[in-house]
């Protein structure tokens, strides 16, 4: 048997060695090619996360510029116009990604803090020109009163009829002009620049209706059961608001419809029902009549329109300082119906009729007989029945307390539970014996009859005419207490 030789065999063996070494490095070798493989994934993963992360940044940062060119250019222009007109829609964001963010948040706190800037200096211009315009107004105001007597002066002095006529004219104009200026300047928060006496309700809606352009068209039934009167202090804010209701009645109405005024009276108080036949009003047009009768106390100027609209607005004002009602709603006949409510207490008393007398240009109650107006203040001097005073003295502690130099008549009769109040008149004390004698005839006499009242007053305007004539001077000045219409 032949041996391998031993050299062989360390070769075999070196060789055998060099392939398990050979084979334990390739097997390392392809570890590392998949680490490395392995690693180089992770690498490209990362990388294009990365690189998506920065596509966003990039992306929301564009976006929050547009957000902000958006606020810019749309937002805040939008909001400054729905300040002024509410109507007007703010948009919100443009991306919906940044709602409820703080970018959102931050952008909502600019918008509210111009919003308060916006509204506080709006308010302060808006109380500039308020201020502005309630000076120019009272003067002027003053102005066109002192016109008013003049003319009424010269109306006075002259009898061609043709110069009266060109009077009424110049004192009609003079009307309008004053109605403007003093509505203008109630809504900017002055006074209304008139006192007058407690007077008729009758008689106060037929001088608010002297006021305006068209009068001829206005209808009024009396439905009162009392001589019902306006407390002093209560009377022209009512005519302002009577005058300033038919003006839109009449302006709202055809020329050839009628305007209706209706009288009521209930246990409370008195209503003034206006109901035309023009073109109505839409329901938001109500609603922002309603708003501006109920006397906001914030109103802006700019919020009356342009041209400004001073009247309902100036009817808000006197509503909310006297404490009256105003409501306007659509009318059965197809136009709009406006009711100015007075409250009995305190704002309406009721008058006696024999010692003042209704003017005869008032329409008459709708009421069947002749009340017995005698029955209402008893004449100086005379005592109250047995049963009067207990129920009388109530009535006598509610009155107001007599100026010097004035005192009371004797007390009315008690006033019944949801009756309106009556006022007792009060004369001078200054006056002479024969005056009181003969003031005390007059109140025993029966009243007078519109009628007959009209045709003394016509007696005595043409008595007076021929003196003039006759003796050929200067015609005496009206009496100072006229009041002003």
């Amino acid at each position: 048997m032949t041996s391998i030789p031993e050299a062989l065999l360390w070769c075999l063996s070196a060789g055998t060695a060099a392939a398990v070494v050979l084979a334990a490095l390739s097997i390392r070798a392809r570890g590392q090619r998949a680490g490395l493989r392995s690693r180089l994934s992770a690498a490209e993963e990362q990388n294009s996360a990365t690189l998506h992360s920065n596509t966003e940044l990039t992306a929301r940062l564009r976006a929050t510029e547009a957000e902000i060119r958006h606020l810019a250019e749309t937002r805040l222009p939008d909001l400054t116009l729905a300040l002024a007109h509410p109507h007007v829609p703010v948009p919100g964001l443009m991306d919906a990604r940044f709602a409820g963010t703080d970018a959102d948040r931050a952008l909502s706190a600019v918008l509210e803090q111009v919003s308060d800037a916006i509204t506080k200096e709006r308010a302060r211009v808006d109380a500039a020109a308020q201020s502005t315009l309630r000076g120019a107004t009272t003067t002027i105001q003053a102005l066109l009163y002192q016109l008013q007597t003049a003319l009424q002066e010269m109306q006075h002095r002259y009898d061609d009829p043709s110069v009266a006529q060109d009077l009424l004219n110049a004192d009609f104009l003079n009307e309008q002009a004053l109605r403007r200026v003093q509505a203008t300047g109630v809504v900017c928060g002055a006074w209304p620049g008139l006192t007058r006496e407690d007077s008729y309700l009758a008689e106060l809606v037929v001088g608010a209706t002297s006021r305006l352009r068209g009068y001829d068209r206005v209808q009024v039934s009396n439905q009162l059961r009392d001589p019902v009167a306006v407390v002093a202090r209560a009377v022209e804010p009512v005519a302002i608001v009577v005058t300033e209701l038919l003006a839109n009645a009449l302006h709202h109405s055809h020329r050839e419809l009628p305007v209706t005024i209706t009288l009521q009276q209930g246990n409370r108080g008195a209503s003034v029902i206006v109901d035309d036949y023009g073109v109505g009003m839409h329901d938001d047009e109500i609603k922002a009549a309603m708003e501006l009768l109920a006397g906001d106390d914030d109103l802006l100027l700019t919020q009356l329109g342009d041209p400004p609209r001073s009247g309902f607005a100036a009817a808000g004002q006197l509503v909310r300082q006297y404490g009256f009602g105003v409501h306007v709603e659509p009318s059965p006949y197809g136009g709009v119906r406006a009711v100015v409510y007075i409250p009995g207490d305190p704002l309406l008393t009721v008058l006696d009729e024999s010692t003042q007398p209704m003017s005869v240009m008032a329409p008459l109650p709708h009421r069947s007989g002749v009340p017995d107006r005698s029955a209402s203040v008893l004449p100086t001097g005379t005592a109250a029945p047995a049963a009067a005073p207990a129920a009388a003295a109530p009535a006598a502690s509610a009155a107001p307390a007599p100026q010097p130099g004035e005192r009371f008549e004797a007390a009315p009769p008690a006033q019944q539970e949801g009756e309106l109040p009556r006022r007792r008149r009060r004369r001078p004390v200054s006056e002479s014996a024969a005056g009181e004698e003969s003031a005390e005839r007059t109140a025993s006499l029966p009243p007078r009859s519109p009628e007959e009242t009209g045709s003394r007053w016509a007696a005595l305007q043409r008595g007076t005419e021929s003196g003039r004539a006759a003796v050929q001077s200067d015609p005496p000045r009206s009496p100072e207490g006229n009041a002003q219409s």
